[in-house]
Parts: structure tokens; sequence; C-alpha cells
């Protein structure tokens, strides 16, 4: 070998000999690098600290912080395995989030690693109740050690609660407020069972007084939320929510809460960033993603609301509401024997939802099944105020089947204007044995509801309204037995003291149907700027609801405010579209009133395509003709509603005035006579001026 290849050798092995200490120094830094990590990384405490960490725990989770305390317990648990009050702090956050599995799991690690078993009972049964297993949770509640005698009352109530057990559970809260009178958790409690109860009254008295004791309680603020929501609206619920995300803004079922509130306001973008927390405080929650489906289907983004939905992983696939979403997405996308499945088991589960009687005829109808259609709407159609899509459903129904005779006598009710008065569906069994129930059942209205709804079949309508006085006076707190003896009284004319009943409900229940009814009950006994105002106050708290608005801007066109009921059903059309008639008839004449006729006769030309034998749709299609100068094509069409609807006022009247333009004073004459005629009609100093002339 030679000198200059042993040179270049000598070269190449110093090279590689520092190589090798650069990297061996590297490697001591990294590894002081994880020691330290290590040292300061969260979960990595020693025994001291994570006993420090658990008396912070503690502390956060009595100031009603229980994300925080669940997150700082996990960590002192990961840094001490056997710190068994670690682990129960941490059982007892997870109960407070409503994570009853994980909270079981904890509670086991806690006695496995030294804690009293004697000790756990009222907390493992809330751990199973929070996972559905009530009938198990109510005795483990009852092992409660006496120092823990009034938490396990506590979950015994909720338990018998959920088993609809209610005097059980009544029991068992007297028994806890005789011990505690003034504990916040115990009223917190009660308030909870009123709600699920019925007694409005109660609950909303109960969680009054909860919040009074405790005004930071995250559950009692929530409590309050809901029950607020029920009684008033739902933004007034919103600042109670929202209290309660302060004390704890990662709790999940408080976010859910408000997620779904905004939704319903129409606070869309807010309702979003909501579900988002939620999602970031449990990762996966399917509630979080129900939630976000219904606002994509709302907006018609139908495609992303089943890609949102099937997250959810069928968590909740049982749910009323996820049923619905889901049956709706199933028939929008053509898979009529899924949603035919899910909205049946639907209608088993709550055989009086109209909705879903609809939905699922609908998909009957799609797939040949005529007969079956028909039958699932009977009870429906069976109503005076059946309404028109339902309707229209049966004699599609009856055409599909041949039977020609019953298709045009369900489409001509489906055209005309006006329902008849709402109706309870009718009993199941006969009047005696429903009044031998009510009798072995004396004061509940289980019992006695079917027996009203008997007796009004039956045309004994004085014997409905003693037995509606009588639940009603019994049940002050129920806002049903309000509107049970008001639906009573307007069957029998009474509106006055109908409306009496609907206001008693409407200051425990303020939701859509004791609106509609309050203001019907109303504006029939001569009070419309009271019914006007009820309206109002039902609007500024559930500002998206569809029917209040479609009332309002019916409201507007009769005062002949015809910008705001433009801005109204503009608003409303922008989230139903296009498809609907009597949408776009109104639409019609509110642009006609403030004259801007083109618009008009697009909108009414739109509603007579899809119900030309709607007379208030042909009535309305006309008007803008009229408007727009087409006397001859006004005259054809008004004729025509005429015909349809001979005793209807202001279709008599509309007609009246084109004859008048046309000259033919003898028509027009005859024409505002007819609807002088008829008492309700309101613009009689015309009509008179004219039927003179």
């Amino acid at each position: 070998m030679t000198s200059s290849h042993r040179r270049r050798r000598a070269k190449s092995s110093g090279f590689g000999l520092r190589g090798l200490l650069v990297i061996c120094g590297a490697l001591a830094v990294l590894v002081a690098v994880l020691i330290g990590w290590f040292a300061i990384a969260p979960g990595r405490m020693g025994k001291d600290e994570s006993a420090e960490a658990t008396t912070r725990a503690e502390a956060l989770l009595k100031a009603d912080n229980a994300s925080a305390a669940r997150d700082l317990a996990a960590q002192a648990v990961r840094g001490d395995p056997d710190n068994e009050d670690a682990h129960i702090v941490l059982a007892r956050a997870l109960l407070a989030l409503q994570d009853g599995v994980g909270a079981e799991g904890e509670i086991q690690r806690a006695v496995d690693a030294g804690y009293d078993p004697k000790a756990v009972p009222q907390w493992r049964a809330e751990a199973w109740l929070l996972q559905g297993k009530a009938d198990k949770a109510a005795p483990e509640a009852d092992k409660a050690a006496p120092r823990q005698h009034l938490y396990g009352l506590r979950i015994r109530a909720r338990a018998l609660t959920q088993l609809s057990n209610f005097a059980g559970a009544q029991a068992a809260l007297d028994e806890a407020q005789r011990l505690a009178p003034n504990d916040p958790a115990v009223w917190t409690d009660i308030a909870r069972f009123r709600f699920a109860a019925g007694d409005l009254l109660g609950a909303a008295e109960a969680s009054d007084h909860a919040v009074k004791l405790a005004p930071g309680s995250v559950d009692a603020l929530v409590v309050r939320g809901e029950v607020v929501r029920s009684q008033y609206g739902l933004v007034a619920a919103l600042p109670w929510f929202e209290q309660a995300l302060k004390r704890d803004p990662a709790r999940h079922d408080v976010l859910i809460e408000y997620a779904a509130t905004l939704g319903d306001i129409g606070r869309t973008v807010d309702a979003l960033a909501a579900t988002r927390r939620a999602l970031a405080a449990r990762d996966g929650s399917p509630q979080a993603y129900y939630l976000q489906a219904v606002i994509a289907a709302r907006a018609g983004n139908f495609d992303l609301a089943r890609t949102i939905l099937a997250k959810t992983g069928g968590a909740i696939d049982s749910l009323p509401g996820m049923i619905l979403l889901g049956a709706t997405l199933d028939l929008e996308g053509g898979d009529y024997e899924q949603a035919i499945g899910k909205l049946s088991d639907l209608v088993g589960m709550q055989p009086m939802n109209i909705t879903a009687r609809k939905l699922l005829a609908t998909a009957l109808l799609r797939t040949d099944r005529a007969r079956n259609a028909i039958d699932m709407l009977r009870p429906v159609v069976a109503r005076a105020d059946a309404d028109s899509y339902a309707l229209t459903l049966v004699a599609r129904g009856f055409e599909r089947i041949g039977d020609r005779a019953s298709a045009a006598r369900y489409l001509d009710r489906a055209a005309f204007p006006a329902t008849g008065e709402a109706a309870a569906f009718s009993a199941d069994d006969s009047t005696a044995t429903l009044a031998a129930d009510a009798d072995n059942n004396p004061g509940d209205p289980d019992a006695i509801v079917p027996l009203i709804r008997a007796q009004i079949a039956g045309g004994d309508k004085a014997g409905a309204l003693a037995h509606a006085r009588d639940i009603a006076a019994k049940n002050p707190g129920a806002a049903a037995a309000q509107l049970v003896l008001g639906d009573v009284l307007m069957l029998m004319n009474q509106p006055g003291d109908a409306a009496a009943a609907y206001k008693r409900a409407a200051d425990l229940r303020f939701d859509e149907p004791t609106m509609l009814r309050l203001v019907e009950a109303l504006d029939r006994s001569g009070n419309r700027e009271d019914a006007a105002n009820a309206l109002a106050l039902f609007l500024s708290q559930n500002p998206s609801d569809i029917a209040a608005q479609r009332l309002s801007a019916h409201w507007q066109l009769a005062a002949g405010d015809y910008d705001a009921a433009i801005d109204t059903l503009e608003d409303i059309r922008s989230r139903i579209g296009d498809g609907d008639a009597a949408l776009n008839a109104e639409l019609a004449a509110a642009y006609a009133g403030a004259g801007e006729t083109g618009t008009a006769v697009d909108f009414g030309e739109a509603a007579y395509g899809l119900a030309p034998a709607n007379p208030a749709v042909v009535d309305a299609y006309g008007w803008a003709l009229f408007k727009g100068g087409d006397k001859e094509g006004a005259l054809e069409l008004l004729q025509k509603a005429v015909i349809l609807a001979p005793k209807h006022p202001g279709l008599r009247w509309h007609l009246a005035q084109v004859y008048a333009a046309l000259g033919r004073k003898p028509e027009a004459r005859l024409h505002a006579q007819a609807a002088l005629a008829d008492p309700s009609f309101t613009d009689r100093a015309a009509a008179q001026a004219m039927a003179g002339g």
C-alpha cells in the first residue's frame, strides 16, 4: 500500500470518528430534551403532583367547571394510577358531563385502587342511568351509604322518572326536599321531574328557585333554559345557556342545547359554530353531527346532509328527529323502501305525528302502494282541518286505484281556500269503555282525555266540557289540560272562554300550537288587537317559525301593508322554495297591492300552474292580471274563481270590480250585493256604493 493510500484511509477514518462523536452528542442532547419533556409533560406527574392536581380538580368540580375538572383529574390519574381519589374525582366529572360509560370504568378503577366500595353505589347508579339502564339504576341508588343518601334519592327519582313511575319519583324527591330543603341540586331535579311530568308551572317555579340558590350551577342554568324555552320561546332561553357556558365553556350537553336553539331561531352561522365547539369537547359527537345535518338539509344541500349524518355511526338512530331526517333524505334521494321502513317505525312510535304520516304516504304512493297510502292518511283527512297536501295525496291514491269519484271529492276539498275547525283524533274504544277507565283512574289525564275525545265524536259536548273543566281545574300547571278545555270550548263556539283557557296554556308553554289556538280564539272573539300582539310576541321569540310568519303575512295583506307582507313572504320563500301554491298566490297579491304588477303576474302564473283548481290561487292570478291592465284575462279567471267558491265574499268583490271596470254595471252590482250578504265582508262602503249604483 502506498503512502498516499494510507493518508487517504487515515483521513477517511478520522472523518468517520468525528462524525460518530457528533451523532453521539446529538443523541445525548435529544435524550436530555426527552427526559425534560417527560418530566414536565401533562399526565407525567409524580404522586405529590397527582395529589395536588386531584385537589384542584375537586375545586373545579365544585365550581361547576366539569370539563376542566375532567382534564386535570385525567392528568392526575396518569401520574398516579393508584390514586383512588383521582379516579373518583374523574368519575364524578364524567358523570357531570353525562359520560356514563367512562364514569363506570373510573368508579371500578377507584375501587380496584382501594376506594371504599360501599361509598360508590350512588355514582354507579348514575352511570348506569346515563347508559339507559334505569331499571338497574334505581335499586343501586338505594344502596347509597347514609352520608350519600340524599344523592341516592335524587338518582332514584331520575331513574323512576325514566321508567314512568312518577309516583315513586315524586316520593323520592319529597324525601330529598325534606332532608335538604335548600339544596339547589334537589330543586334542579324537582324541576326536571315536573317538566317531564308536564307540570310546567311547577317546573318553572322549581327551576327559578334552583337558580336563585345556586346562580352558578350549570345544571340549574340548563334546566332553567329548557323551561324558559318552552314557556316563553327560543330567544328568551339563550341567555340561560350562555350563562352556563361562561361557567363551563366546553360542556357538551349545553353546547348541543345552545346550538339547537340557535338553529331554530335561524342563526345558522352561530349554530354551526356551537356544533363545532361541541365536537371539540366530545370528538365524534352524534348530536352535533345531527344538528349539522339538519342545517344542511334546511339549506337544501341534501348530499352534504347525508354525508354528515353518516358520521353519527347509528348512535342516535332511534331518536324520532333522527328517524324523520333520515327518512326525508331517503325520500329526496329516491330510496323509498328505506324511507318506508323508517317512517313506519316512527308512526308506530308516534301515531299522531301528521308529518310522518304524510311523508310515509308519499313514499307508499311512489312505490305503487296506493291503498296503503290512503289507509295511512285516513285519520288525517277525516279531520275538517286537513291540509291540502294530505287531501291531494289521498286523491292521488284513489286515482291510482281507479276510484275517480272519491279522488274528485278529495281534490275539491284540497282546492277550497278555507279549512274546517281543528279536531282531536277519534278515540279507538267506545265511550262506555273509556268512561269506565276514567272512573277507575280519577284525575288521570291519560284516562280522561280519550273519554273527552269520544264524547266529542259522539256529540256529547256538554259531557266533554264538564270533563275538560275538571281536568283543567285539577292540573293548573299542565298546559295540555288547559288546551283540552280551550279546544272543547272552541267546538262549542265559545271563543272568548276558549281564549282565556289558551292564555293560561300560553303562560305555561308558548309553543306554535298554543299560539295558533290563542290567536284564532282571540280573533274570533273580536279581539284582533290582542291576537296581533300574541302573534308578534311569539315571532319575537321564534322569528323563523313558518306558521307564524305565514299568519303574520296574511294579516299584513289584509291590512294593506304590502311592503311588509312582501318582506315576510319572500323570507318564507327563501327557506321553503317555490313549490307552494298558496305562498305564490299571496306573493302575487302582495306585489299587486304594492304596484309591482309584472312580478305579481309572474307569481300568480306560478301559483296557477301548481293549483289551477284552487279558488284562492285563481283569484290571486286574476287580480294580478287586472292590476296589470289585462281586464279580459282577469275576468275569465275571476269568473272561474267564483264558480269554484261561490260563497266567498272576497272573490265576489274582486269580480264585481272587474265588471265595473269593463262597464258591465248590472253584473258588478249583482256581485257587490253578494259580497255584502256575508257579514264577514269588510270593504262594505265601496261595495255599497257599487251595489246602490
